[in-house]
């Protein structure tokens, strides 16, 4: 018993090192569903968006391999599982001569880079859902010349800022990742109902096979979160349904007042 338990520990390490490269490689990726905000503003999206989302995936995948590959001939893969900062032991065991105040304030930009990008996807997301009145309609105001959508602006840039100062940055990244997760399931569960529908115009198909294996992959990797990621997601969750309820008593009080003036009938 005792030499079958330790070749399990042999074994299952890899494995759970595969999981947890997948789950960092879900953050890694985060932003590219933001391209679907902007997709309605592209001349023939059904042709352009799917070439231009692939390329981009796969720009970076070639991108982000050829790091990792660069980064375990240049330093040993234990040192840099050791290191607050894998990159800069790269740059540093390298020679190459690049001052560490500047590597600092590249990922500094690069962070506040992808700090816009999420801010601004999120605050497009609530004005959309706003829209449908899936949230209230706080967060479907515009500016009068601009149009941008400031009061969603405001609340996402409010949120953010409050967690950064709730909890680590590693829960806070798990918990992104597994919300990623979440919606990646629904998704890829959609496009299985979807397929069903007949489209007359020309349209992106891919296999069913395509989303069986995404569903199957999202539950795998589900199963690596941890109790607190858990908490946190449940939470976030519980916030967008009672935001929810609020947007949809806010519907129908607003159809009761359009039945009053008119003197129909509202539609639940």
């Amino acid at each position: 018993m005792r030499r079958a338990s330790s070749n399990s520990r042999r074994t299952f390490p890899p494995l759970e090192g595969a999981f947890a490269a997948s789950i960092v490689a879900f953050f890694s990726f985060l932003g590219f569903e933001a391209a679907a905000n902007m997709a309605e503003e592209v001349k023939n999206p059904s042709r352009a968006y799917p070439r231009a989302l692939f390329g981009a995936i796969l720009t970076a995948a070639v991108v982000y391999l050829l790091i990792a590959i660069g980064a375990v001939i240049v330093v040993e893969p234990t040192e840099l599982a050791t290191s607050t900062g894998p990159l800069l032991e790269v740059v540093t065991a390298s020679g190459l001569a690049v001052p560490g105040w500047l590597f600092s304030l590249i990922a500094l930009v690069a962070i506040a880079n992808g700090a816009l990008l999420f801010m601004v996807m999120a605050s497009r997301v609530a004005y959309g859902l706003a829209e449908n009145q899936l949230l209230p309609h706080a967060f479907g105001r515009v500016l009068p010349k601009r149009r941008t959508p400031w009061v969603a602006i405001i609340v996402v840039a409010g949120v953010t800022m409050l967690l950064t100062v709730v909890g680590d940055i590693s829960t806070l990244a798990n918990t992104t990742v597994l919300l990623l997760l979440l919606v990646f399931l629904t998704a890829n569960v959609s496009v299985l109902v979807l397929k069903k529908d007949k489209v007359e115009h020309k349209h992106f198909s891919v296999p069913r096979i395509v989303p069986v294996l995404a569903i199957i992959a999202s539950i795998v990797l589900l199963t690596q979160q941890e109790g607190p990621v858990w908490l946190a997601t449940a939470g976030y969750v519980v916030v967008g349904t009672i935001l929810f309820f609020i947007a949809r008593y806010g519907r129908r009080r607003g159809d009761r007042k359009i039945a009053e003036r008119t003197g129909s009938i509202p539609t639940v």
